[in-house]
C-alpha cells in the first residue's frame, strides 16, 4: 500500500478556494483566526485537490516529529471507565511505540468540533501517522486523513466502502464459539445482548450469534446495549420480559454481562442453573463476578501492539496488508 502521491501547490488551493495564499497557509497550519466560512472553503479545496502541506509531507518522509496519534472517538467517561478495553489498547500501543522510540499523542474525538481539530492537527504535520480506535458508523475521519496523505490504520473494520487498513479480532468466530458452547450444553432458548449496531464489533458479534443459532434450529432473542454495565442490566430486563423462559444469554461485552448478572440476580434467576451467561473480552472483572464469568477472550494488548506495528510500517513507506485479524478463544468459568 503506497502513501506517495503528487501534491498540488498552495497557490492552486488558494485559487480553488478564492482566497489568498497566506489565508490557505493559516488554515492548514491550524490557525483559529480565520472566519469559519472561509476556513470551510479552504478545507474543501484542500480535500478536493488532495493537497498536503509541504512541511507535513516532509515530516512524513523524514519522520522528524517522532510522534504517533491514537484517536479515540469516545467520550472520556467511557475511555476511562473500568471496561479495560481502552487502557489495554493504550498499553499495547505504548509498548510498541516505546520500542520504536516514538511519542504517543492521545486524542479524544467525541464531537464534530474535535474531529475538525484532529484533522487540522494531523494535516499540519504534527504527527507521523494516526491510529483510530473504536470507529462508529461511517466516520469520515480515517478516509479524510488518508486522502490528505496521512498514514492511518483503524482498530476494527471501518464500515462502508473504506479502503483504510485495519486491525481487528475475530468477533464473528468468537461469538459463534460462545453460542456453540451453550448449544452443546443443551440450552434451548439462547438470547443475546448485542453491542451497538453502528460499530463493527457489535455488528459482527450479533452476526456470529445469529449464524450459529440458525444452524441449531433455535430462534434468536435479541436486545441491544452500548457496551456499558447499565445498558447490559437494562437489556437483560427487557429479554426477561420478552421471553421469561430463556435459559442462556450471550453478551457482547463483559461489562454488559456484569450488568446482566445483576439483573438476573434481582429477578431471582440463578446462574448458571436457570440462565447460563457468556460474555466477550475477558477483562479482569470477569474473574471476580458472581459467579465468575465464562467469556470469549480477545487479545486487547496484542491488538494495540499490532495496531502500532502496522501504522509504523505504513508511515515508514512500507507496503502492509489491508487488514490483520487476531484470533479469539473461549475461557470457561462457572457462569456457563
Amino acid at each position: 500500500m503506497s502513501i506517495g502521491r503528487a501534491r498540488p501547490t498552495l497557490e492552486k488551493v488558494a485559487l480553488r478556494a478564492g482566497v489568498s495564499r497566506a489565508t490557505v497557509s493559516r488554515v492548514v497550519n491550524g490557525s483559529t483566526t480565520v472566519a469559519p466560512d472561509i476556513r470551510d472553503s479552504v478545507l474543501r479545496a484542500v480535500q478536493e485537490l488532495g493537497y498536503v502541506p509541504n512541511h507535513a509531507a516532509r515530516s512524513l518522509v523524514t519522520q522528524r516529529t517522532n510522534s504517533i496519534a491514537l484517536v479515540l472517538p469516545e467520550p472520556s467517561t467511557r475511555v476511562f471507565s473500568d471496561d479495560q478495553f481502552f487502557p489495554g489498547i493504550i498499553r499495547g500501543v505504548s509498548q510498541e511505540l516505546e520500542v520504536a522510540e516514538k511519542q504517543l499523542v492521545l486524542m479524544m474525538a467525541s464531537s464534530a468540533a474535535s474531529h475538525d481539530r484532529i484533522e487540522q492537527y494531523a494535516m499540519a504535520g504534527h504527527v507521523d501517522g494516526v491510529m483510530v480506535a473504536s470507529v462508529h458508523g461511517a466516520d469520515p475521519l480515517p478516509a479524510t486523513l488518508t486522502r490528505m496523505g496521512v498514514p492511518v490504520v483503524c482498530n476494527g473494520r471501518p464500515l462502508g466502502r473504506s479502503t483504510v487498513p485495519y486491525v481487528d479480532v475475530d468477533s464473528v468466530g468468537g461469538a459463534a464459539a460462545a453460542v456453540r458452547h451453550l448449544v452443546d450444553a443443551g440450552r434451548q432458548r439462547i438470547a443475546t445482548i448485542a453491542g451497538p449496531q453502528d460499530m463493527v464489533a457489535g455488528i459482527d458479534r450479533l452476526a456470529g450469534y445469529r449464524t450459529e443459532l440458525r444452524g441449531s434450529a433455535r430462534r434468536s432473542i435479541v436486545a441491544v446495549g452500548d457496551f456499558t454495565r447499565e445498558s447490559g442490566a437494562m437489556a437483560m430486563r427487557q429479554l426477561l420480559e420478552d421471553d421469561p423462559q430463556l435459559d442462556a444469554v450471550f453478551v457482547a461485552s463483559d461489562l454488559m454481562a456484569h450488568g446482566a448478572l445483576g439483573a438476573l440476580r434481582v429477578a431471582g434467576r440463578r446462574v448458571p442453573d436457570d440462565v447460563a451467561v457468556i460474555g466477550f473480552d475477558d477483562i479482569e472483572l470477569a474473574r471476580y463476578t458472581e459467579p465468575p464469568l465464562t467469556t470469549v477472550r480477545q487479545p486487547i494488548v496484542d491488538l494495540g501492539r499490532e495496531l502500532a506495528r502496522q501504522l509504523l510500517r505504513l508511515a515508514g513507506g512500507e507496503d502492509i496488508e489491508p487488514f490483520v485479524v487476531l484470533p479469539t478463544e473461549m475461557v470457561v468459568r462457572e457462569s456457563a
